[in-house]
């Protein structure tokens, strides 16, 4: 995926339009109804490791877009993450969490509820996650500088809307 596609994420609006009249589901059905739809088609076509690699690249766009245009990247880390977990608000993405920090290795385990997960719903079965974990590696690479490996621990574990990743920097080959 090419770094001159271009969008504006104020440019989306409102990402919960009609969701009081469609129920609380609505935005995270039709969000994984697109993935689970779009996946299928690809991987027919091009096969299922290049899809995933065009979900995680498109969501690292995504992400990296996001940082640029909606949150300072001089600000530090403590003062970021919580700039980060209000835009995720703000946009009804979903609630951010850092379960664990350690930033002199740049390693996290962090927590997302609700939209912005790697779980989908429980009626679509297998998850598709490439997409979630390419925004969140976008946004820390925008943030600092370098790529990140972001890994989903696990999704709905204790019955909870909530997903765990880690993430990671990239080491140098």
């Amino acid at each position: 995926m090419s770094e001159s596609y271009d969008f504006n994420w104020r440019d989306l609006g409102d990402l919960q339009v009609g969701r009081p009249n469609l129920g609380p589901e609505a935005s995270v059905i039709g969000y994984r109804l697109m993935q689970f739809t779009f996946k299928d088609v690809l991987s027919k076509q091009i096969g299922l490791e290049r899809t995933s690699a065009i979900f995680f690249a498109a969501g690292h766009l995504a992400g990296m877009q996001l940082c640029r245009q909606m949150l300072d990247i001089t600000l530090e880390p403590a003062e970021f993450v919580a700039a980060l977990q209000q835009v995720l608000i703000d946009l009804k993405m979903g609630v951010l969490r850092f379960e664990k920090t350690d930033l002199e290795k740049l390693f996290f385990v962090l927590t997302v509820d609700e939209d912005l997960d790697c779980s989908g719903l429980p009626l679509f079965g297998e998850t598709v996650c490439d997409y979630d974990e390419g925004f969140i590696a976008g946004i820390f690479e925008a943030y600092l500088g370098r790529p990140f490996r972001v890994v989903e621990i696990d999704c709905w574990a204790k019955g909870d809307r909530t997903c765990r990743f880690e993430v990671e920097p990239v080491k140098p080959s």
